[in-house]
């Protein structure tokens, strides 16, 4: 999808979408959207992709690659694809094809690391080596594996508003949440019953 960035009235921004759909893999499907009709990508360069990363605390701790351009991009890109495959199939109740995420969780080695901080509390560190866009994708392609393997996807829905494409995982107590924000989509739905009501 080679839209240009969302800009418009329509368009949800970063602050609003990056973290609606409660889970990193639903998150990276949610950086596409659909506005005025049209599909449009969040994703339009490596850096898009590395703030994207920064922002849902996915960056490996490492040094920055030098990698040629677009390359980040591109296989981000291709993860997302491959994890809405596999998402779609899921939430259809139908044959998983896991083939293109064991590609990229066969680059994705790690290493852990225990550290210590300056309170002399211990945490456990993952490494990943960031030779390769798919090492740098590697956090966010154990996120995709993890959600289609451990969530339950009676509650991995997409939003009802039929202008919007993001998807979320309901984790409300009563499992009734049906759009990606009450303030975007829920408002909008309750704005046009209204109207539909008082024609």
């Amino acid at each position: 999808m080679d839209a240009a960035s969302a800009h418009g009235s329509d368009a949800h921004d970063h602050g609003e979408v990056d973290f609606l759909g409660g889970h990193p893999a639903l998150d990276a499907l949610n950086t596409v959207q659909l506005v005025d009709g049209e599909l449009i990508d969040n994703w339009q360069s490596d850096a898009d992709v590395a703030a994207w990363l920064a922002r849902h605390d996915l960056a490996a701790a490492a040094k920055k690659p030098r990698l040629k351009a677009h390359a980040l991009l591109e296989a981000a890109r291709d993860l997302r694809e491959t994890a809405r495959a596999l998402i779609d199939a899921r939430r259809a109740g139908e044959p998983l094809d896991p083939r293109a995420l064991n590609r990229f969780l066969a680059h994705a080695p790690r290493t852990l690391e225990l550290v210590v901080d300056e309170s002399g509390e211990p945490r456990l560190v993952e490494r990943h080596a960031h030779g390769t866009p798919e090492q740098v994708l590697a956090p966010l392609s154990a996120a995709v594996a993890q959600l289609v393997c451990e969530a339950d996807f009676a509650l991995v829905k997409q939003c009802e508003n039929p202008e919007c494409v993001l998807h979320f995982l309901d984790r409300t107590k009563s499992h009734r949440r049906r759009w990606c924000s009450m303030a975007m989509c829920g408002n909008r739905a309750k704005v046009a019953a209204f109207r539909r009501r008082q024609q």
